[in-house]
């Protein structure tokens, strides 16, 4: 099943001549990971935006094209053309890049409870969601914290607890790690993977760290000029490097290894390309 099918889609800011979305055409599986890639300014972020009605409710543009997102447990089919962001925000769930925007209360607790609050759940379903929010972000004993006074990785652990909160089938999350120390980028990285496989949570990662994607990604998709150029499993990928590389993509080492050894016809080019897959959750 798709939980979220983009057609045709193309689109471009107010007052901005060029088209950031340039007809984008992408199936979402149900508990896939997949991982989006690509030069700054490529239109990864605002793709983001348009799985959950940012785009084209909240930030308005010209707009062409569809992007509908099932909830599975349904099977219900919603267009964000005309489906509200907080109905579509209980089946996507989005987290920025910059946790201290998507922060705002008084205590972790009540950070996690306040979408809650406003979804009018009863009192005892709020607090089962609350407390299996923090066990998953590893916040149980933060819950009277002051968000300002968490680390950095531990304020974005409980942006994503509060979005869980909301129990959303699918959790795109654009650069979540970009501003943290190793620490917290490892934290926060580790979270998202078990989300995906204990959970079965559908993940859509945009971030820089390629080593993590092809790690643990189901699927890469790279996009340029708005446009999906490469889309493929990690291995398939592989024969792909030059053109990421021309892109300013920043490869894995072990993948920079194997290019560089490849070139000179080593043996070890393949070794060491072997390696790297088995010590990842791909066969």
């Amino acid at each position: 099943m798709n939980v979220i099918e983009v057609r045709g889609l193309r689109f471009k800011y107010r007052r901005s001549q060029r088209y950031v979305l340039d007809g984008i055409n992408l199936n979402i599986r149900k508990g896939e990971f997949l991982g989006i890639v690509g030069p700054s300014g490529s239109g990864k972020s605002t793709l983001c935006l348009t799985f959950n009605g940012i785009i084209p409710h909240s930030i308005r543009g010209d707009f062409e094209g569809e992007v509908i997102v099932t909830d599975p447990e349904t099977g219900k089919r919603y267009s964000t053309n005309d489906t509200p962001v907080p109905k579509l925000s209980t089946i996507v769930g989005l987290v920025l890049q910059n946790p201290e925007s998507q922060l705002f209360n008084m205590t972790v607790e009540e950070e996690v409870a306040f979408a809650l609050e406003n979804l009018g759940l009863p009192r005892e379903e709020m607090l089962e969601r609350i407390e299996w929010a923090l066990r998953i972000a590893g916040l149980e004993d933060k819950r009277e914290e002051f968000p300002p006074n968490l680390s950095g990785g531990e304020q974005q652990r409980l942006a994503i607890a509060a979005i869980l909160a909301m129990k959303p089938k699918v959790l795109v999350l654009d650069e979540p790690t970009t501003q943290l120390d190793p620490a917290g980028r490892r934290s926060v990285l580790e979270m998202i993977s078990k989300l995906n496989r204990e959970e079965g949570i559908t993940i859509v990662l945009v971030d820089h760290n390629t080593d993590f994607l092809f790690r643990r990604a189901d699927r890469i998709v790279v996009i340029n000029s708005g446009r999906i150029i490469l889309e493929g499993t990690p291995k398939e990928l592989i024969p792909k490097i030059g053109e990421l590389k021309e892109l300013g993509i920043k490869l894995p080492p072990a993948l920079e290894a194997y290019t560089r050894l490849k070139s000179q016809k080593s043996e070890l080019a393949e070794i060491i390309i072997e390696d790297f897959f088995h010590s990842s959750k791909h066969p």
